[in-house]
């Protein structure tokens, strides 16, 4: 590997255990909670604004660690208010609410409420769900002396934009605020990104050991899928599954298709563990590699590479994206068109997080990199071929000495899967050994 793995903190005993023990120190839960909930009060206390109103879910669950699972993903029932000063409030889908008054302790009994929402529209407006939601949270608001400070919500339905203003409620944008907030991991934070990337390297292998011609796009996603559940993964959010012609242009969703000999392909595995994600690409070769896709894996290996020798505290943003190739140099009009190939973005419990960087906005926008940081580095390259195309992906964590890996499923070279194929001899040179005139001594009948 380019970084060799190390010890991630002294803190962690066995990076990767997920039995709790008595003898030594592992991940540590309520200090989690705790470094969390003092990053949002800092963050809090260095803006102008008096509390938050968070529908986020991955602001709900780094606020509250109030979890229930991807189901309530689009529901937006889901609610947390921040406050200075003051214990969060949460509210959840009612029998959820009675298990958090059961079994979590760190929030006062009565801070985890239930509540309704209209459900995406589905219950009409004029049953006036949002105005009553809107009418608790400004009591509240009033009741601890912060109604007339500006209110931050992260994202919002306009029927609940509307009701909250309506109380005359100042609303502001929450999303810089927790952006700041999550953007320095802690001890436990890193153990559990490396936990959840140690699950992809697992599928990774088995990627390697199953592999064969015939197998199909979707193949790959369900024993993954499989994989990563059984080891504890709680969402499996996406698994990118590309081969063959379908590589370049990337087209972000698997299928059907069958892999064939000498096929380029590329994964990208997303999940989550304990609510910390991955965004994890591998690219291999099927039964043998042309040139041309081996010089395509070189380039991308390379711009990583590049990306990486800048990766420390306090260099800004512009110095890595300087090492990206400029969209037009493989294929595209200008980096609009080609964001999200080459770029950088923080991962954590939500799979955008601060600093995220590219050619399209931090050359002139840039922003300082920082010790604590996590973020994945990801390029990609289209081979001469036309069809072919390579992406790889790591993931960084930003210490006083510099890059850390936590991706560490080899990527250095372009692997070949499959059964590997030889025909005894190679017309590398041409045919100019062949005799024109061969003669044939049979014996005759």
């Amino acid at each position: 590997m380019p970084y060799a793995a190390q010890k991630l903190t002294r803190e962690i005993a066995s990076p990767g255990a997920l039995s709790g023990v008595d003898w030594e120190e592992r991940v540590d839960f309520p200090r989690l909670r705790s470094y969390r909930r003092q990053r949002i009060d800092q963050a809090l206390g260095n803006s102008d604004v008096g509390s938050m109103v968070l529908f986020d879910m991955d602001n709900i669950r780094y606020a509250t660690a109030g979890h229930i699972g991807n189901w309530a993903r689009d529901k937006l029932f889901r609610a947390a208010l921040i406050m200075r000063d003051r214990d969060p409030v949460h509210w959840d889908i009612g029998s959820a609410a009675k298990q958090h008054k059961m079994h979590n302790s760190w929030l006062p009994e009565e801070n985890w409420q239930s509540t309704v929402s209209s459900w995406r529209g589905a219950i009409p407006d004029d049953v006036g769900i949002e105005a009553a939601n809107a009418k608790r949270i400004a009591a509240d608001l009033r009741e601890a002396g912060l109604a007339d400070d500006p209110v931050g919500v992260d994202i919002v339905e306009m029927p609940v934009l509307r009701a909250l203003e309506a109380e005359g409620l100042h609303v502001v944008n929450a999303q810089q605020i927790m952006q700041k907030a999550r953007a320095i991991k802690s001890v436990d934070e890193i153990a559990l990104l490396d936990q959840a990337c140690g699950m992809v390297d697992t599928v990774y292998d088995e990627i390697c050991r199953r592999m064969k011609i015939g197998m199909r796009e979707n193949d790959v996603v369900a024993f993954a899928s499989a994989i990563l559940y059984e080891m504890g993964s709680e969402e499996v959010t996406a698994i990118n599954s590309i081969s063959g012609e379908r590589c370049s242009p990337h087209p972000h969703v698997f299928s059907d298709r069958v892999i064939r000999p000498g096929d380029m392909l590329y994964f990208d595995i997303i999940h989550s563990f304990m609510g910390y994600r991955t965004c994890y690409y591998r690219t291999f070769n099927v039964g043998g590699a042309t040139k041309a896709q081996q010089d395509a894996y070189k380039r991308t290996r390379y711009y990583i590479d590049l990306a990486l020798t800048e990766v420390k505290p306090g260099v800004t943003s512009d110095q890595v994206a300087q090492h990206f190739p400029a969209a037009t140099e493989f294929g595209f009009e200008n980096e609009e068109a080609a964001f999200g190939l080459q770029y950088c973005h923080g991962v954590g419990v939500g799979l955008w997080e601060t600093p995220l960087i590219s050619r399209y906005h931090s050359l002139k926008s840039p922003v300082t990199i920082e010790e604590g940081m996590m973020f994945a580095i990801e390029t990609y390259w289209p081979a001469t071929d036309g069809y072919s195309a390579a992406r790889i992906e790591e993931e960084v964590w930003v210490t006083a000495d510099g890059p850390v890996l936590l991706t560490r499923f080899p990527s250095e070279e372009l692997l070949v899967l499959g059964q590997r194929y030889w025909n005894g001899h190679s017309f590398a040179k041409g045919y100019n050994d062949i005799d024109p005139e061969p003669s044939l001594d049979l014996d005759d009948e």
